[in-house]
């Protein structure tokens, strides 16, 4: 369940920031249930299960493990203040597979033995339900691993020659037979990205657009998409709310046309499964081919562009370019929703293939911290990369972006072995538990970010509308929901900053919510909003 809470200004036109790099939550709210709205805006989490907590003593995380850390999300109560918030789950890859990512799978309906059971993730599904948590699985629809059974079963049938009978008189079938052989892209021409020699048969070619060891599917072929609507309703009678979708750019190798024809497809048979299903997909391409991919009416897509440590919403804050952002903010939501009028961005600072915000904002707390509250209060849906809430790093090869999460620095149960192979070595100063006892900690920081966002709605479902306020430093925007109006505004800057609105407005808001990232005082008055370096106000409009 989500926490609401609700501020009370009713008489205060000024207030004083608590404690350096501090939210004021405790000294100028109540407690108050929220109105739970039944849709698919929500606090996402993803999680790389391997590294995130080890309960039975093997060096890697398993869905037992999340069960255990489950309260450190979401402890289902609503009167408790020390949970993260997180009211969705992206898990990374849990089906069998024969790398530690696992984004090449054996098995689509099992759980990799390393992570558990099937009972395991039963019992997981339940307790998020029971919590208000929506739990969605990555689903790789763009290949499978070269050891699934459907390619190995496929590629012994290419080496035997068409039999011409009716019913094939090999034991093995022949590839004119054999349905797995329709199930992947088998040419006689080497010519084009990521061709590989079938093993036997010289003179036939697989495609594997990432690797020889992840055979592309044939997404063409029917009875394979019979199989995947048959995986997909395996996983949706397991509770899963949705999926989040691998390479979808690849399915087609980057032909937008046919990628959008196939997400098309899927998301109208899913939707006749599952009404309110929600669906996210990876399209790590040109910001231009992202707002193309929404005309598939799939619910979300990654913001790329304004993610990773060259996206928008790290440069704006490393060059205190707020007026830009809000900008940038208004015109990528009216182009997607021009696409798809139901579209819901998914935000984030960082993921398992990127480097981690933290490096990326040169491991200052307050940039951090204020890197954390422009993508987690922008519109939409926001992923939170394991760790980032901590300032975990991790950067080059993939290993070192899915280090063990630091639960502790002197406690080290269930602590996870780093992924073989991995260079990182993890810098931080203070792990989970330190950092929960800490009022000014990033953790901290990000807990009252939710918290906010949960108390106004109209911050992640609002159509939103940028506001000049003479100062490239200042981020502010108005956000319209429901015949409800809020506005958000960060300062980006070094300096205290003196913001006047056109007219009187001031007179006309209640505070909704405030951060300091480096401490201060904000004070408000009928014409004057005062902030402080690297802090953020939220205003809604008296009704």
């Amino acid at each position: 369940m989500k926490k609401f809470l609700l501020i009370c200004l009713s008489a205060m036109i000024f207030f004083t920031a608590c404690g350096k790099g501090r939210s004021e939550t405790e000294k100028t709210i109540n407690e108050e249930y929220p109105k739970i709205i039944n849709d698919n805006y929500k606090n996402y989490y993803e999680i790389y299960l391997g590294g995130f907590y080890d309960t039975d003593k093997d060096g890697v995380g398993d869905l037992k493990g999340l069960i255990k850390k489950l309260d450190y999300l979401n402890d289902g109560d609503p009167k408790t203040k020390t949970d993260l918030g997180i009211t969705g789950i992206w898990l990374m890859p849990i089906m069998p597979s024969p790398t530690y990512h696992k984004y090449d799978v054996t098995d689509y309906m099992a759980i990799d033995p390393q992570y558990g059971t099937m009972a395991d993730f039963e019992k997981l599904s339940k307790l998020c339900k029971e919590r208000g948590i929506d739990l969605i699985i990555d689903l790789v629809l763009n290949h499978t691993s070269a050891q699934h059974p459907w390619f190995q079963s496929a590629i012994k049938s290419m080496r035997i020659e068409p039999c011409g009978q009716k019913v094939c008189k090999y034991e093995e079938k022949c590839r004119e037979h054999n349905p797995y052989c329709q199930y992947y892209n088998f040419k006689q021409d080497s010519q084009g990205k990521g061709m590989y020699v079938v093993p036997g048969a010289g003179d036939w070619y697989y495609e594997a657009g990432f690797w020889d060891q992840m055979p592309d599917l044939n997404l063409d072929n029917p009875a394979l998409r019979d199989e995947i609507l048959k995986i997909s309703k395996f996983w949706i009678e397991k509770g899963v709310k949705g999926f989040r979708l691998d390479a979808t750019t690849q399915f087609y190798a980057e032909n937008t046309t046919k990628n959008v024809e196939f997400l098309s497809w899927f998301t109208t048979e899913l939707k006749k499964i599952k009404p309110d299903i929600y669906m996210v997909g990876e399209a790590w391409t040109d910001e231009s081919i992202i707002k193309d991919m929404y005309a598939s009416k799939l619910p979300s897509f990654f913001n790329f562009g304004f993610s990773q440590v060259d996206g928008n919403f790290i440069k704006s804050v490393r060059m205190g370019t707020g007026a830009t952002l809000a900008k940038e903010l208004e015109a990528w939501q009216k182009d997607i929703r021009s696409k798809y009028p139901d579209a819901i961005d998914a935000a984030f600072l960082s993921n398992h293939d990127n480097a981690r915000s933290a490096g990326g904002l040169g491991r200052k707390l307050v940039l951090e911290k204020m890197g954390a509250a422009v993508y987690m209060l922008a519109p939409g849906n926001f992923f939170i990369y394991y760790g980032e809430e901590i300032g975990m790093t991790g950067s080059g090869i993939d290993e070192n972006k899915r280090q063990p999460l630091v639960w502790s620095l002197k406690n080290k149960t269930g602590i996870t072995k780093p992924v073989a192979g991995s260079t990182n070595s993890e810098l931080l100063k203070a792990g989970i538990d330190q950092q929960l006892k800490d009022k000014n900690s990033l953790l901290n920081y990000y807990r009252d970010i939710i918290r906010l966002k949960d108390l106004n709605p109209e911050i992640a479902r609002g159509t939103i509308t940028a506001l000049d306020l003479n100062n490239e430093s200042i981020c502010a925007y108005k956000s319209e929901y429901n015949g409800s109006s809020v506005y958000i505004i960060h300062n980006l800057s070094k300096q205290e900053v003196d913001i006047n609105f056109p007219g009187d407005i001031f007179s006309n808001v209640e505070l909704r919510g405030k951060l300091t990232a480096d401490g201060g005082t904000i004070e408000l008055n009928k014409s004057n909003l005062k902030m402080p370096s690297y802090s953020t106000v939220i205003l809604r409009e008296k009704s």
